[in-house]
């Protein structure tokens, strides 16, 4: 038997309804999308009908959509991209301390060359600290970028308040939704951001393929120059197939939202309640802030979470810290949290899914109970 996949937020198995309509696009629908015959506008029009799916689930317009290969090279697309365009303008650049490294490394190769990168606490949940982030924001800001929830604690940001706060200087904001999109509801009206990042296998789409909103005139300059795709801001020929099936799962994850969310959240919450009764030393970081339905980071109070998850090859889930032979590196949103070093070792992230059964749950507990007894 395979084991217990609790680790959605490091990827999705893909929808069988959106791998089945990715099928025609991947044999006998394979044109460009840029060729005028009939196999192109057949293309083409299948790219056009993905775009407004993907503008559907965040409530923008179709235009206002870059397909991208992922959520790496959309937030790349957004930071590098508004970086250049508005180097006349400013170089200052604001982020938060508990940044995926598709955020966090495309800042640092920024200060790197001559950028000016600020950096901004959060608070004990992992919320950034919004009194830092209006005393770091100043005239030369030109971008704030900050995810809308956390990957590995859960954490969801008050977007609507940064975006304020940086608009009041005309910085632009960006934001990291890889994890948002699909769990909760995620609009672009509501929350104010310029630029938002969507990661397809997050949302039970397919690998490869990913999208950047770009609210209407907002200054972007390429990072892949060529013929003039996506409205000239991302050469390449379009991925028919991923663009096909990124859609379909934005329109299936916006359409079922609600029931989607309730189920997770039920699982997780029946997760976190059998930990606690299991060992009520255990220590749920975030509890208590606004957090995504499915994201659970646990730390185990006198123990490895390498350890842990060696005891249970049973459970696929993450460690919050990673052991090498010459010490422990500690996840650095644990560390922004503050979380101590003899807890962040003993930290796992559970992510539950759409997938995930009251069984499931139920065996993975199970599984932490024997892997929790004293050895030997």
């Amino acid at each position: 038997m395979k084991p217990i996949y609790l680790d959605y937020n490091a990827t999705t198995p893909i929808n069988p309804e959106v791998a089945q309509a990715m099928l025609p696009y991947l044999t006998y629908r394979f044109g460009n999308p840029s060729s005028s015959h009939s196999y192109g506008r057949e293309a083409a029009e299948a790219v056009f009908s993905a775009r407004e799916q993907v503008a559907g689930a965040i409530g923008c317009q179709a235009d206002e959509i870059v397909f991208t290969s992922g959520g790496s090279e959309s937030n790349n697309l957004a930071i590098k991209g508004v970086a250049h365009a508005l180097r006349h303008r400013g170089n200052h650049i604001v982020t938060s301390a508990v940044e995926h490294p598709a955020v966090t490394n495309v800042c640092a190769y920024l200060a790197a060359n001559g950028y000016r990168v600020t950096t901004v606490p959060v608070d004990a949940s992992g919320r950034v600290d919004l009194a830092a982030l209006r005393e770091s924001i100043t005239p030369e800001t030109i971008l704030v970028s900050v995810m809308h929830a956390n990957n590995e604690v859960g954490t969801i940001q008050p977007l609507a308040e940064i975006c304020a706060l940086a608009h009041e200087v005309g910085a632009l904001v960006h934001s990291d939704c890889a994890q948002s999109v699909g769990k909760t509801r995620v609009r672009v009206s509501e929350l104010g951001v310029d630029m938002l990042s969507i990661a397809g296998h997050k949302l039970y789409g397919p690998k490869g393929v990913g999208a950047l909103f770009v609210r209407r005139s907002t200054p972007l300059e390429p990072l892949i120059h060529g013929a003039d795709h996506e409205a000239g801001r991302r050469a390449g020929t379009e991925n028919v197939a991923g663009i096909v099936g990124l859609g379909l799962a934005c329109q299936i994850a916006w359409r079922d939202l609600d029931e989607h969310a309730s189920h997770m959240e039920a699982m997780r919450d029946a997760l976190e309640a059998g930990v606690l009764a299991l060992d009520d030393s255990a220590k749920i970081n975030g509890r208590g802030a606004a957090r995504l339905p499915n994201t659970s980071s646990i730390s185990f109070p006198g123990r490895t979470a390498t350890e842990l998850l060696a005891r249970m090859p049973s459970l696929a889930a993450s460690a919050g810290a990673a052991c090498h032979s010459d010490g422990v590196t500690i996840s650095s949103v644990l560390k922004a949290m503050g979380v101590p070093q003899d807890l962040a070792v003993g930290t796992v992230r559970f992510s539950v899914g759409v997938p995930t059964t009251p069984e499931e749950i139920s065996l993975a507990l199970a599984a932490l109970k024997q892997a929790l007894a004293p050895t030997g």
